[in-house]
């Protein structure tokens, strides 16, 4: 007998798994912001895609069409969602503008950050946040937080516009 592997080839421990209000649309965003691959999708009998599996760089993620009938809502009907997704990518400016030609709103244009990384955020069409960045300065954890005291320092100086 065969012994099967707890963890499939090709999968990490952590695997993000969205429900979309149009998971079509949300692969053919992905296909275009990301650069993703498709490795599956299976449709339910009223033809809502009920699991995908794309390949975003060295990742996976699911998706699936929304399901309020089973509890699955996206971020539409819950008016937003507080999860941002983390991409590290080679070019984060490239991968931002990319991503903003596929539809995406950019939300935070990627800037220079006290930990060490070139970082932005989005929002994609379907309304999931991502956070995109580059890994620029290898940091000290105690570097990391004196920046960061600095950084704070700035803002709580800014009197606006």
């Amino acid at each position: 007998m065969t012994r099967v592997k707890p963890i499939p080839d090709g999968m990490h421990s952590l695997t993000p798994h969205l429900v979309c209000e149009g998971a079509a649309e949300a692969i053919a965003f992905y296909v275009r912001a990301f650069d993703a691959i498709e490795l599956a999708r299976l449709k339910a009998p009223d033809g809502r895609i009920a699991h995908a599996c794309l390949r975003i760089g060295d990742s996976a993620l699911m998706l699936a069409d929304a399901f309020p009938e089973c509890g699955g809502l996206g971020p539409g009907a819950l008016k937003g969602s507080p999860v941002l997704l983390h991409l590290y990518v080679e070019d984060v400016d490239a991968v931002m503008a990319q991503a903003q030609a596929a539809g995406a709103t950019i939300t935070m244009p990627p800037a220079d950050m006290f930990w060490g990384d070139r970082y932005g955020q989005l929002t994609d069409p379907l309304g999931h946040k991502w956070s995109v960045a580059t890994h620029r300065q290898e940091l000290t954890q105690a570097q990391i937080e004196e920046n960061m005291k600095a950084a704070f320092a700035q803002l709580s100086s800014f009197d606006g516009p």
